[in-house]
C-alpha cells in the first residue's frame, strides 16, 4: 500500500453530512467571490486580455478562475498545511460540475475531498519546504486531482494513478517575493489545471507513480528537507480539513492578520494619539514572508508587517486600498518605526497557531499591547454565515456587480447543496473576463 492509496481510502471512507456541504459552500462563496474580485485588478486585466485573445478548454477555465481567486489574497487559508485550498479546488469543481450537469451536492463533495487531499499532504511537506517552495502550488495538483477524480467517477486505483500524476507535476517557487513579481496567480491557476489533467489522463488508463510522495525519487525526497509523511494519515476522523480552514477577513497574506488583529484594537485605544514606535514578536515563517519595511508595490505591501501594522494604525482599518501607492505613501514614515522579531510563544506555536504580539508606546510613553493566539476568520474565531456573506458581497461588488447581482450570486452559491444541477457561476465569471468559448 502506498500513501496515496491509502489516503484515497481515507478521504472516500468518510461520510459527508448536509452540514458539512452547508460549510462547504461557504467556501465556494468564499473562492467565487475572490475570483470576482481579482478580476478587477490590473494582474486580472492582464488575465482577462490573454483570454479575450485564446481559445480555451475546460481546463484552460480552471486555470484562468484559480488565477483570479488568488489575486487579491483574500481567498481561505489552511494554516497546518499553509495552503489555500478555495483558489485550486473550487475553480477545478465548479468547472466539472457545470459542464457535466452534476448536482450540487456532489460538486460539494468534491470540494471536499479535493480539501482533505492537499491540506493533508500540505502538512507533511516540513516546514523547511516553504522557505523555497510555495505550498499551494506543490501541494494543489493533489487536490484539484481528488477533486475532479470525484466528479469523473475515478474508481481508487485510477484515482491513485491521477495523484501520482498530479505530483510529478509539483511546482511553484517562492522567488517572485523578492521583486513583487506576479507569478503567485499563475501556481493557483496552474496547480488547479495539472491536478484536473492528471485525473482526467487516469479516466483514459495513464499510470502514476504509486509511491509519488515516499518514493526514493518522488515528491518528499525532492523537495522536502524535513518531510512528516505520518500526517498525511493522521486522526482519520478529525473534522473535514475544510472545516479546518481559515477565512480571511483582511485582504493580504494570511502571516499578517494577527498583527492586523491586535494593531485595530489598539487603533481603538490610542484616542487619536500619535505613536512613537511599533514592535511586532510573531514566528519565524512570518518573518521570511514578510518582513518588507519598504514596500514598492501593492503585491509586497501585502506581503509586509510593517505596512500592515502602519496603515491599521493610521486608518483603523485594512481594506482594497489600503496597499495602493496613496496608502503606501502615507504609512512610509510610520512604517520606518515597525519592528518585527521571532519569538515565542509565536514561534513554537506555529503552524498549529498563527499568532502575534504587538506593542505600540506613544507620543506621551504610554504602551499599548495586544496579542493574538489565533485571529477573526480561523476556525477558532470562524466568520459566520452572515459574516461571510457581507465579505463576499463586498468583494463581488469591487468586481464589478451590483447589489442586486452580487445577492443573486450569494443565493445561487449557498443553495448548492440541495440544487440538481450545478448552476453556471463559474461560467458567469469567466465570461465577463472575456472568456471566448465554454
Amino acid at each position: 500500500m502506498s500513501l496515496t492509496q491509502d489516503l484515497v481510502a481515507l478521504i472516500r471512507g468518510r461520510d459527508i453530512e448536509p452540514a458539512h456541504l452547508d460549510r462547504a459552500a461557504l467556501f465556494v462563496l468564499d473562492a467565487l467571490a475572490s475570483a470576482w474580485a481579482g478580476s478587477a485588478t490590473p494582474v486580472g486585466r492582464i488575465l482577462r486580455d490573454w483570454a479575450a485573445g485564446s481559445e480555451f478548454d475546460l481546463k484552460r477555465r480552471a486555470l484562468l478562475a484559480g488565477a483570479l481567486t488568488h489575486i487579491t489574497e483574500t481567498d481561505d487559508l489552511h494554516r497546518a498545511s499553509v495552503t489555500h485550498p478555495g483558489c485550486v479546488v473550487v475553480p477545478v469543481a465548479l468547472a466539472l460540475g457545470e459542464s457535466s450537469g452534476a448536482s450540487g451536492a456532489r460538486v460539494l463533495g468534491a470540494v471536499l475531498h479535493g480539501f482533505e487531499a492537499m491540506c493533508r499532504i500540505g502538512a507533511a511537506v516540513g516546514p523547511a519546504h516553504y522557505r523555497i517552495w510555495h505550498n499551494t502550488a506543490t501541494c494543489g495538483p493533489f487536490g484539484s486531482a481528488m477533486a475532479a477524480a470525484a466528479l469523473l467517477d475515478l474508481d481508487a486505483e485510477r484515482t491513485r494513478h491521477a495523484l501520482g500524476n498530479a505530483g510529478t507535476q509539483a511546482s511553484g517557487l517562492w522567488q517572485f517575493i523578492e521583486d513583487g513579481s506576479m507569478s503567485k496567480h499563475l501556481h493557483a491557476g496552474r496547480a488547479a489545471e495539472s491536478g484536473w489533467l492528471a485525473a482526467e489522463l487516469a479516466s483514459y488508463g495513464m499510470t502514476g507513480p504509486a509511491e509519488i510522495l515516499e518514493g526514493r525519487k518522488g515528491f518528499f525526497a525532492a523537495t522536502c528537507a524535513d518531510p512528516l509523511p505520518e500526517k498525511i494519515l493522521a486522526v482519520p476522523d478529525s473534522a473535514w480539513q475544510l472545516a479546518l480552514t481559515s477565512i480571511k477577513p483582511w485582504p493580504s497574506c494570511r502571516h499578517t492578520h494577527p498583527v492586523i488583529d491586535c494593531t485595530l484594537d489598539i487603533y481603538r485605544r490610542l484616542d487619536g494619539e500619535s505613536v512613537d514606535d511599533v514592535n511586532i514578536q510573531t514566528y519565524q515563517a512570518a518573518l521570511d514572508v514578510c518582513d518588507n519595511p519598504q514596500p514598492e508595490t501593492e503585491y509586497q505591501a501585502k506581503f509586509s508587517l510593517q505596512h500592515t501594522a502602519a496603515i491599521a494604525l493610521l486608518d483603523g482599518a485594512v481594506g482594497l486600498d489600503s496597499f495602493d501607492e496613496n496608502a503606501r505613501r502615507r504609512a512610509a514614515e510610520l512604517r520606518g518605526r515597525v519592528h518585527a522579531t521571532a519569538a515565542d510563544p509565536y514561534r513554537s506555536a506555529y503552524p498549529v497557531s498563527w499568532g502575534a504580539r504587538v506593542s505600540v508606546t506613544t507620543a506621551s510613553g504610554e504602551t499599548l499591547t495586544e496579542s493574538r493566539k489565533d485571529c477573526r476568520g480561523d476556525p477558532e474565531l470562524a466568520l459566520d454565515g452572515n459574516g461571510m456573506r457581507a465579505k463576499a458581497i463586498g468583494l463581488l461588488r469591487h468586481g464589478g456587480l451590483d447589489d442586486a447581482a452580487a445577492e443573486r450570486l450569494c443565493d445561487s452559491v449557498l443553495a448548492l447543496p440541495s440544487a440538481t444541477t450545478c448552476p453556471p457561476l463559474l461560467g458567469d465569471l469567466l465570461r465577463h473576463a472575456g472568456l471566448r468559448r465554454g
